[in-house]
Parts: structure tokens; C-alpha cells; sequence
């Protein structure tokens, strides 16, 4: 089991996951469940009400050089997208 410190790895900020207010996406460790990642959001962040929690796991793609060689691979990918009750923020300052 991963520790709770070790859960999140670090926060996910485009356009596209900055968009819609209430909702932030983390990049995190293969092995954290919902259950393990709540627990780390509200570690990190006190009085935060989670709402709901998406997990969405993203293989690692091969790079390749050449006629087909395969040079090396990308590390698979693990995001959750962190839905808030409304009125609840998160400030990415007061990660780690």
C-alpha cells in the first residue's frame, strides 16, 4: 500500500483542467485508490468536502527511433480529477 504522503504526486494545471470551478486534477502514484486519495487530498488540505473523484489511467507509450526500434518507453499515468463541494477551493501554493 502507498503511503498517504505519497499519493499525490504533483498538481495538473492546463487549460483545459483549469476551466470549470470545483475541480482540480492531480497527477497520482499507480497504486493510490479513491479511498487512499481522499485521504491524501484531505492530509494536504484541511477542511476540504470532497464530492466525487474520477481515476482515469493512461498506459506508457513506447518511443521509436529509427525503422521501428524501440528506444525507450514513457512511464504509465495515473490522474484524478477532484470534484469540490461548492464554495470549497484549493490553493496548489500549499502543496507539499
Amino acid at each position: 500500500m502507498v503511503r498517504i504522503t505519497d499519493v499525490l504526486i504533483a498538481p495538473i494545471t492546463t487549460e483545459k483542467t483549469v476551466k470549470e470551478p470545483g475541480k482540480y486534477t492531480f497527477s497520482v502514484h499507480v497504486d493510490a485508490d479513491k479511498e487512499s486519495i481522499a485521504k491524501s487530498i484531505n492530509h494536504f488540505y484541511k477542511n476540504v468536502k470532497i464530492k466525487k473523484i474520477n481515476v482515469i489511467n493512461l498506459k506508457g507509450k513506447k518511443k521509436t527511433i529509427g525503422k521501428g526500434k524501440e528506444a525507450t518507453r514513457r512511464k504509465p499515468l495515473r490522474k484524478a480529477t477532484i470534484t469540490l463541494e461548492e464554495g470549497q477551493t484549493l490553493n496548489f501554493n500549499d502543496f507539499k
